[in-house]
């Protein structure tokens, strides 16, 4: 059985392509992202790709979710999941950016969980990842506009 998160879907008014560039700047994560903190990845297909999360507790703290490149295909999806990190249980992320007319597209990101310990999982922190995944999904559309704003792109960067 799977078990799926979702964020709330936001309209961007931008181009795909600058919302996939803003996606994908993680050395400005700390600037707007409240959920993934920091992130460490070359983006090749089966590669780590290193999540620097707050802890689900609330507590002091990060912990860092080692997952693994997927799918790559700019400027609508990326997909990375655990892997074999955790036996018994396999979470598969995706971001997607969906084309909606010129100038404007949406972004919702999901998480499937399955295997053995998915319902568990799913239990314990499906409503941390529900609040972090529409907090990235509204802080994302927030740095477009910003981004749109500077003229020279990307603040900061």
């Amino acid at each position: 059985m799977s078990y799926l998160i979702e964020s709330v879907t936001v309209e961007i008014e931008a181009p795909a392509e600058l919302v996939w560039g803003v996606l994908l700047d993680y050395p400005n994560y700390p600037q707007w992202n409240p959920y993934t903190l920091a992130v460490d990845t070359t983006l090749a297909v089966g590669s780590p790709i290193d999540l620097t999360l707050p802890k689900p507790d609330g507590s002091e703290g990060t912990w860092v979710s080692r997952e693994y490149i997927r799918v790559v295909e700019p400027p609508r999806l990326l997909r990375y999941d655990t892997g074999d990190t955790f036996p018994g249980l396999l979470g598969t992320r995706d971001q997607v950016i969906t084309p909606l007319g010129a100038g404007r597209c949406s972004y919702r990101t999901f998480e499937t969980f399955t295997g053995k310990y998915a319902e568990a999982v799913f239990a314990a922190q499906g409503e941390y990842v529900k609040k972090g995944f529409d907090s990235v999904a509204h802080a994302l559309r927030d740095r477009v506009h910003v981004v749109q704003l500077e003229p020279d792109g990307f603040p900061g960067g």
